[in-house]
């Protein structure tokens, strides 16, 4: 089960700050351990655990330059898990990796995005983002809805590929600035 979260969009001049210890960065080298997991299950919630992931965007212009950072991010406090196992891990880091594949894309996005004027660039940024957004949502969901949140074990290996498959395919841009 994954919670989307950190999807801002920034205004120019606007940030928002994360204790450094209550985040986990996106990192080809750092996968999630169940330590990283430090909220309190829900209960009431039949899923075994819940990675809380998602990617915070800023972005500035002035009349002739655009700018933007882009970070993908796992929050430990609104993250839990009840049964953990190193499968129940596996199908949560891939939660946090569906997230990175569409960091990469709204990188690659907006390195082809031709800055034009302010105003032109609010209204299509916001566009840019919100497309991926909601592209990052469906693939989550479907992600948990054809594992049947992990317990379909044919289906979570063909997932785990899948994942694998397309961080592969968008390397070339996981170098967002």
């Amino acid at each position: 089960m994954f919670k989307l979260i950190m999807t801002f969009l920034l205004m120019p001049g606007f940030f928002i700050t994360h204790a450094p210890e209550d985040t986990i960065q996106w990192n080809t080298t750092r996968r999630l351990i169940w330590d990283d997991f430090q909220g309190a299950p829900d209960r009431s919630c039949s899923n075994a655990a819940l990675t809380s992931s998602g990617i915070e965007f800023k972005y500035g212009f002035s009349n002739e330059t655009f700018t933007y950072n882009i970070t993908c991010l796992f929050d430990k406090k609104k993250s839990w898990g009840k049964l953990k196992n190193d499968y129940i891990l596996a199908h949560e880091q891939a939660h946090f990796d569906i997230s990175e594949i569409h960091a990469r894309k709204l990188n690659r996005l907006l390195k082809s995005y031709r800055f034009t004027t302010p105003a032109a660039a609010k209204k299509e940024i916001t566009a840019i983002y919100t497309g991926i957004m909601k592209e990052q949502t469906a693939m989550q969901e479907l992600y948990d809805e054809e594992t049947d949140h992990s317990r379909d074990k044919e289906k979570q290996v063909t997932w785990l590929e899948k994942v694998k498959r397309e961080l592969d395919r968008t390397k070339e841009y996981s170098n967002y600035p």
